[in-house]
């Protein structure tokens, strides 16, 4: 099927240098300068939340003297933002802010394609934007205790096939730790088995980096889940089968009968 290929690789396994890169980036603070627009664009995220909490009567408390953070979820590199729409649904007292900074993606975003003549929700709100820097942003809030964040999908990142792209990926790179830290869950979803299992290990690595915490994740094994603990963090890694998919993606990989797999990181 057009559009719906596998993933093709010189790499077979985990990567050599996994373990490595992720504990020399667990150990360091990316300090890449944040772009003017993404500032600009979180800036609107942040009136957007505000606005949706004073709507509905709620305290958009920003301070950590209030009795809570208010919550955000996000969908990073949400593309067309398909995704947005089904994962607001499924939290509706919630803002779900979708990332994507490809402008000619997000102008699709809630289109009548995707909404099947329902409304679009009132706490879908989608934004272009770095991701990286985004994420940078967000965890300042989640620090400041202005925000906390139950929920945090990062469905079908490119996953730079290539052993030499390796890097390119977010459990590869130094962004890895930000991420680690934004969300109470975390969902990757994935085309690439080696992907997802990457993923997993990563965070168990990162984690036992961070907190000194030994551990090991087996590996794991076809079409059976795999779960594990890791200083306070449960990881699990799994293939899935989405009865109703979520994006154009996850909806031509399962018209395709690829299998597809999915990461967990709970805190």
């Amino acid at each position: 099927m057009s559009g719906a290929n596998s993933v093709t690789s010189n790499q077979e396994t985990l990567h050599k240098d996994l373990e490595e890169v992720v504990r020399k980036y667990a150990r360091t603070t990316f300090l890449r300068p944040i772009a003017d627009h993404t500032r600009e664009a979180f800036a609107e995220v942040e009136e957007f939340v505000r606005k949706f909490y004073e709507a509905r009567n709620a305290d958009p408390a920003t301070g950590c003297g209030m009795t809570a953070p208010v919550a955000v979820i996000l969908d990073s590199g949400c593309g067309t933002g398909e995704s947005t729409l089904h994962i607001a649904r499924r939290f509706p007292g919630i803002p779900v802010i979708g990332i994507d900074k490809s402008c000619a993606r997000l102008n699709k975003a809630g289109n009548p394609s995707q909404t099947a003549g329902e409304d679009v929700p009132a706490n879908a709100f989608w934004i272009r934007a770095e991701l990286l820097d985004f994420w940078r942003l967000a965890l300042d809030y989640v620090k400041a205790c202005k925000w906390t964040i139950p929920y945090h999908a990062v469905y079908y990142p490119n996953p730079w096939p290539k052993q030499s792209e390796a890097t390119r990926r977010f459990h590869m790179h130094p962004i890895f730790p930000t991420l680690l830290a934004l969300g109470k869950t975390i969902e990757l979803r994935t085309n690439w088995e080696i992907y997802a299992r990457e993923f997993a290990e990563a965070a168990r690595i990162a984690a036992q980096e961070l907190n000194g915490s030994p551990s090991s994740l087996r590996s794991v094994e076809d079409d059976k889940r795999e779960d594990h603990s890791v200083a306070g963090m449960t990881i699990t890694c799994e293939s899935f089968d989405p009865k109703k998919p979520e994006t154009a993606f996850e909806r031509k990989y399962k018209e395709a009968r690829q299998k597809l797999w999915r990461a967990f990181i709970r805190k």
